[in-house]
């Protein structure tokens, strides 16, 4: 990145003095002085300029400026201690671009930095899986929403960026990168993931039966209000009348995304707000009128741990204005608006607000709580180290080479019986399950769901047809007049 002198020493004084805040000055003059005085500012402008300048001349070797600012601007937005906000070089940017063009080289994971939290103390400054990618490597791999990675080819991730540990893990399609995961906070797991062509789909739908339709959104971008406008619609010219709407594993994606989803079901009022310390961040944005799908259509909307971000405000939109019945985990709890700023050939992202639900609340580090709670049953650790063994040492593979790729009840049971008596402890459904995910890669005919395998998906497809929404809702509606959620919105918005 090349910026002109007298810019750098500024960019970089201001990053050592640790006022991070001022890095909006190019952007926003209101935001300049906010929180100390001139005099302040240029004091500790001239500190910096002596150390920049004693740097440069006594140095044991000759430094590069150009690195001296980069390191600064890295350190700078560390020091926010928020793992969403970050300096971003030449690389950086062109992996960002990458991945919102939808297809890249990797493994298929969107991952997060984690600190150390109330919840969870024992934690290290690990990489977190917020949701795989459907259909990818680390997807079949059966990588999971809040597994930890711990180390990449053998090397701890604790002292590697989130940028970094997005290099590692890109990479050539079909070469291998090993890596090793914490589940659950107890069990520990080394997988090898192939790399791969990854392609971002966006939204499948399907018909259950006559009555109940599906959907599932898998990212918000440009086009998914559209391409969820036209299967609504589909869906609806074909009589069905009840749909459920999977946001699970969905990592998110453009705000203006979700917020033109939302409008598809709601004829006016709040679909989210956001608030922040600019005035210009202070938003609340409104359905339009009109509907595609209105409140006479009953609505399920399934949530877990990798629902995030935009998925979230779909999510709590619908919930709060009680269209929908939420079922599931509570989700991720990635509440925060980010901006993306060009510099020279880099840039950054970060944080300038966090979005609120409409009934004011932030679910920021919270999540979004379902109204049914249906949760995978919790594997042991030699359930889960010998279902990656599985697939590991392909014996699914194996078997359909066997079997050919319709091989029958009989077949599969016997299959299962002989991984049972080797001593595999593995659960009938989960085997299954991957048996399915096997036959849908050979053939190239992936479906929608899988009802026989989704223990979330046959809960809500039960409240539709025993006809329970209105009584879930009623209910919900009863709990929260009795007693007021927590981290509300506080009275006026943040300034």
């Amino acid at each position: 990145m090349k910026i002109l002198s007298r810019e750098k020493m500024y960019w970089f004084f201001t990053a050592v003095a640790g006022l991070s805040v001022t890095a909006l000055l190019f952007f926003s003059p209101a935001v300049y002085g906010q929180d100390m005085s001139s005099f302040q500012e240029e004091r500790l402008l001239r500190t910096f300029r002596q150390v920049f300048d004693f740097v440069q001349d006594n140095y044991v070797e000759e430094v590069d400026p150009d690195v001296l600012i980069e390191g600064a601007m890295k350190g700078m937005f560390e020091s926010l201690d928020d793992p969403y906000s970050a300096y971003l070089d030449t690389e950086d940017m062109r992996s960002l671009t990458d991945t919102t063009s939808g297809e890249f080289g990797g493994v298929g994971l969107y991952i997060n930095k984690v600190r150390p939290d109330e919840d969870r103390p024992q934690l290290q400054e690990w990489v977190e899986v917020v949701s795989p990618i459907e259909g990818t490597p680390a997807y079949r791999a059966g990588m999971r929403p809040r597994d930890l990675i711990i180390e990449i080819e053998g090397e701890s991730t604790i002292e590697m960026s989130i940028d970094e540990v997005v290099d590692r893990l890109r990479g050539e399609p079909g070469s291998v990168v090993e890596i090793t995961i914490l589940r659950n906070m107890k069990n520990e797991l080394n997988i090898e993931l192939e790399r791969a062509i990854i392609e971002i789909p966006t939204v499948r739908h399907a018909a259950i039966d006559d009555d109940i339709a599906y959907l599932r959104i898998i990212q918000f971008t440009p086009r998914t209000a559209e391409k969820v406008e036209e299967a609504l619609r589909e869906l609806k010219e074909s009589g069905h009348r009840e749909f459920i709407l999977d946001l699970r594993t969905n990592p998110g994606g453009l705000l203006t995304s979700a917020v033109d989803t939302a409008d598809l079901f709601f004829d006016d009022g709040l679909v989210v707000g956001t608030a922040g310390r600019v005035a210009g961040e202070n938003q609340a944005f409104y359905a339009r009128q009109g509907t595609v799908l209105d409140d006479t259509s009953k609505l399920i909307v399934v949530i877990n741990e990798g629902t995030a971000s935009a998925a979230e405000i779909l999510a709590g939109a619908l919930r709060d204005r009680d269209r929908a019945v939420v079922v599931g985990t509570t989700s991720y709890g990635k509440g925060s608006v980010q901006q993306v700023r060009s510099l020279g050939d880099g840039g950054f992202r970060l944080t300038m607000a966090r979005y609120y639900t409409p009934d004011e609340t932030f679910i920021d580090k919270v999540g979004i709580e379902p109204d049914i709670t249906v949760e995978e049953p919790e594997l042991t650790e030699k359930e889960s180290e010998d279902l990656i063994t599985i697939q590991q040492e392909d014996r699914i593979q194996e078997f359909l080479n066997q079997a050919g790729n319709n091989p029958g009840e009989n077949r599969i049971r016997q299959f299962f019986n002989g991984l049972r008596n080797e001593g595999f402890e593995v659960n009938e459904r989960l085997v299954r399950r991957l048996i399915t995910l096997e036959l849908e890669m050979r053939t190239n005919e992936s479906a929608p769901y899988d009802l026989d395998y989704d223990l979330v998906l046959q809960e809500a497809v039960r409240i539709l047809r025993e006809n329970e929404t209105r009584r879930i809702i009623n209910s919900r509606e009863e709990s929260n007049s009795m007693s007021s959620r927590g981290n509300a919105l506080p009275e006026p918005a943040l300034q």
